[in-house]
Parts: C-alpha cells; sequence; structure tokens
C-alpha cells in the first residue's frame, strides 16, 4: 500500500492516507476518537493481507488522542465535532468541544482536504463503544447488509445533537453516504477481525 497523503499531528505523530489511487474509492477512518482505538488495529491487520482494492485507508486519525488516552486530540477538541457544517456551534462541554471555531485542528483540515481531493463515493469510520450501524446521507441499504454481517442494529439518529460532526459534513451536506459503525469495546478486539473484514470485503466488491 501506498502512502497517498500524510502529515503530523500537534505533538507530531503521522496521519497517513494509505492505499492505491483510484477514482471515487471507499475511504475507511479508524481513531477518530483516541479512546477509541480498535480501527487502527482492525484496518492494519486488513492491510497485511489485502493489497489491491478499491478502499483508501486513514488508519488513525487521532494519534495524539489515542496515546493519551483521550477522546479529543492533544488540544482537547473532539474532531467529530470540529467539522465546518452549517450546524457547527461552540459547545461549553469539554467532553464534546469542537474548537473555538469549525476546522481548526490539523486532523480535521487534513480529512477535509482529503474528501475534497478523492471525492469517495462511499465513507466508512470505526467507532466504539455502541455496537449499533449508525448512517447518514443515501447509506441504508449498505447499513442494512453491514447489520446483517456484525448483527448490531442500524440507527439512523444516534439519540443527541451532533453539531460539527463528521456524518454532517459528508453524508448530510455533501451527499456521501456515510457510515458509523460503532464497536463493542467490552470484547477483545481481536474477535471483531473476522466480522469488520467481512465488512470491508462486502463494500469493496459491492459498491
Amino acid at each position: 500500500m501506498k502512502i497517498l497523503k500524510e502529515t503530523k499531528s500537534k505533538l507530531g505523530n503521522k496521519i497517513e492516507l494509505v492505499g492505491e489511487e483510484c477514482y471515487k474509492p471507499i475511504l475507511i477512518i479508524g481513531v477518530f476518537h483516541g479512546d477509541e482505538p480498535q480501527g487502527d488495529f482492525l484496518i492494519k491487520e486488513y492491510l497485511k493481507s489485502n493489497q489491491n482494492s478499491k478502499m483508501i485507508f486513514i488508519p488513525c486519525l487521532n494519534p495524539d488522542g489515542m496515546k493519551l488516552n483521550q477522546r479529543q486530540n492533544s488540544n482537547g477538541v473532539d474532531l467529530n465535532r470540529n467539522f465546518p457544517t452549517k450546524n457547527w456551534k461552540i459547545t461549553e462541554d469539554k467532553t464534546f468541544f469542537g474548537g473555538n471555531k469549525p476546522n481548526s485542528e490539523i486532523e480535521t483540515q487534513f480529512m477535509v482536504n482529503v474528501i475534497a481531493e478523492y471525492n469517495p463515493k462511499l465513507i466508512l469510520s470505526l467507532h466504539a463503544p455502541f455496537c449499533t450501524v449508525n448512517f447518514d446521507g443515501d447509506a441504508l441499504q449498505y447499513a442494512e447488509k453491514i447489520s446483517e454481517i456484525i448483527d448490531y442494529p442500524v440507527q439512523e439518529d444516534i439519540g443527541y445533537p451532533t453539531p460539527g460532526s463528521f456524518g454532517t459534513y459528508c453524508g448530510v451536506e455533501r451527499n456521501i453516504p456515510t457510515i458509523t459503525l460503532e464497536l463493542d469495546e467490552n470484547i477483545d478486539v481481536k474477535r471483531l477481525i473476522k466480522p469488520v473484514h467481512k465488512i470491508f470485503d462486502y463494500i469493496n466488491s459491492v459498491i
């Protein structure tokens, strides 16, 4: 796999987009939140034996947060509230603090540039811990199939406001089918390899 695009976080950690150049790829993202590290492991395990696909990957969007074992990045910003959406606003809750202005963070800027440059036809981001398949935009049919594979329910509404979220930025405002797969954090991540890799293979084969 090639490094297609890269930058460094505030603390000097690499953020990489890897894969093969292709037209309108599928984009898979791990570790929006640093205390949800499952995506980094699952993506890197997949790439050990799957080198040719229509998918491109960001194994770890928030390496600072992962090293610090915190939801936010090293500036204390929740990246999933920092996107320049129509509903972005300053939030008082430190857990979900979306920054003092939208798109203020290195990680968010990297993500916005990747979306603009590669124009993916589908996005899958790996989160934890809710055991649901959440979606934004025209992604219901994919969400339902993913639900069958991993045996999690489909949930269009996560149940609380998410101003400045990635799903709103891509799925709602840019009409890119966007799926947020909330994984089970209470089991050994190795038990997620089979279903999650089957999901990767599914979206690579049908889209």
